[in-house]
């Protein structure tokens, strides 16, 4: 067992990711050669069993390490605020907010009265037409305000456990 922070558990699993396309790039590059009939081959050095075995003992340590990182996100709680939430609980929350971030955005920014424009007016309608908005946009403002603060928080509730709390992994 080892002991990892999610960011370093993270890290790891960049770095096994790596490993595992080296061994990719040499399998593809060496499983094949191509020789004329008229000469001596050059051979590239590969041995399938070995090559295949070194990308199942990475994809083996990715796993498990993912394993512990989803086992410690759905199980320990940390506080957010007044409340208290577990990992997976917060990168939900995060993306739920995240899009109604969003479309707060866009509503926040338009303009209380826009005049549409049709084209040319035609010989039926001469009057303009203008499009109102049927909200308050303060309101919305102050919205968009609150859940860009509670998305903030989160995400520093959740860097700071990221970079300190430790958890087992088997590898």
């Amino acid at each position: 067992m080892t002991m990892m922070t999610s960011a370093y558990a993270n890290k790891v699993i960049r770095k096994l990711n790596e490993d595992k396309e080296f061994w990719r790039r040499k399998e593809n590059e060496a499983s094949t050669y191509v020789a004329a009939t008229d000469e001596e081959p050059v051979i590239p050095d590969y041995d399938y069993a070995k090559v295949a075995g070194e990308i199942a003992a990475i994809d083996d340590k990715i796993l498990k390490i993912k394993h512990a990182i989803n086992v410690n996100n759905a199980t320990n709680r940390i506080a957010v605020g007044e409340t208290e939430m577990t990992i997976d609980e917060i990168l939900v929350k995060m993306a739920q907010l995240g899009k109604r971030k969003a479309f707060l955005d866009t509503l926040r920014k338009r303009e209380p009265k826009t005049r549409i424009n049709s084209g040319l007016y035609s010989s039926r309608k001469t009057a303009p037409e203008y499009e109102y908005v049927n909200y308050d946009i303060e309101l919305v403002k102050k919205e968009y305000e609150r859940i860009d603060a509670e998305i903030a928080a989160m995400q520093i509730a959740l860097d700071k456990y990221n970079q300190t709390f430790e958890f087992e992994v088997p590898v």
